[in-house]
């Protein structure tokens, strides 16, 4: 029997020394080991019980790293969630201006006769909120008399076209499309010269 936990001691000490990232894992089940050798020491000593403690430990270590990666996956999970509520939290800021401009302008409308300033005021507004969105990766999808592309544009209708150049072209820009970081996130609809 000694002759047992001379080689399972010898195996473990040539692992731990050609894997130093498992020496850690080896010490519990040394001194699991040890202990069942030193309280069998009277009695007969029995692999089988050496192995039961083993195992015990290996269950132990599972359990622990289990519950390590659960906590893991529920700690992500919460973050993600926050990630999500307050993505938008930088662009809303950024367009608070913006709305504080728009309700300048409806009080100004009530007191104020002269249309040109007011619509003044808001091509300014118009083009503050461009710049914004801009800054943050918006921008507009340039469709007119360009050729239909599916990946840029949504085709509501088609119009026969004046001459053969214009055929495939888009003829009309009902609504315009944007791209997000150069991903689409609004089709352009269009009408389609045929």
């Amino acid at each position: 029997m000694k002759s047992f936990f001379k080689k399972n001691k010898m195996n473990k000490e040539q692992s731990a020394a050609e894997n130093p990232a498992n020496e850690n894992e080896l010490e519990g089940t040394e001194e699991i080991t040890n202990a069942a050798q030193s309280s069998n020491s009277a009695e007969v000593e029995n692999p089988v019980e050496l192995l039961k403690a083993e195992l015990n430990v290996a269950n132990d270590k599972f359990l622990r790293l289990y519950s390590d990666f659960e906590n893991h996956k529920k700690r992500t999970f919460k973050e993600r969630m926050d990630l999500l509520k307050s993505a938008g939290a930088d662009v809303i800021i950024s367009l608070l201006p913006v709305l504080d401009d728009l309700e300048r302008a409806v009080r100004s409308m009530e007191n104020n006769k002269d249309v040109e300033s007011l619509k003044e005021g808001v091509v300014l507004i118009q083009n503050k909120l461009k710049n914004i969105l801009t800054q943050k990766g918006l921008q507009a999808i340039d469709s007119m008399n360009k050729p239909f592309d599916t990946d840029l544009h949504e085709a509501v209708t088609n119009i026969p076209a004046e001459d053969e150049a214009k055929k495939g072209l888009v003829a009309d820009e009902l609504e315009k499309g944007y791209m997000l970081n150069d991903k689409v996130i609004r089709h352009a609809k269009v009408v389609v010269g045929m």
